[in-house]
């Protein structure tokens, strides 16, 4: 299993921009899929946005249009460039990783609440005016 750190996270104003960076250490990236996900106070785990082995993408209806998942294998990064912040975006986010045979998609890596020993430790996003 891979390790990831988070990165990127701070206080914006709505309608910024915020650009979220996963970097991962043990094992090679492009053999898992990789889920952005966040966590509100007092609210369940959200995925996000989640990236599959092949490039493939899911997305939560509510940042369609707004975020963006990428990754670089070489250099073992993952991204989530977010525009149009809004104060609902505010939460925790972290980047979880899984691979073969336990999730193959990004849509079921994004629907899933990822164990906490496959997760990142996450990076606070505070939007606010």
């Amino acid at each position: 299993q891979v390790q990831l750190v988070e990165s990127g996270g701070g206080v914006v104003q709505p309608g910024g921009s915020l650009r979220l960076s996963c970097v991962a250490s043990g094992d090679t990236l492009d053999r898992y899929v990789i889920g952005w996900f966040r966590q509100a106070p007092g609210k369940e785990v959200e995925g996000v946005q989640c990236i599959a082995s092949d490039g493939s993408k899911y997305s939560a209806d509510s940042v369609k249009g707004r975020f963006t998942i990428s990754r670089d294998n070489a250099k073992k990064t993952v991204f989530l460039q977010m525009d149009h912040l809004a104060p609902d975006d505010t939460a925790v986010y972290f980047c979880a990783s899984q691979k073969s045979p336990v999730v193959t998609t990004a849509h079921l890596m994004c629907i899933m609440n990822p164990p906490t020993n496959s997760r990142g430790q996450g990076t606070q996003v505070t939007v606010s005016s």
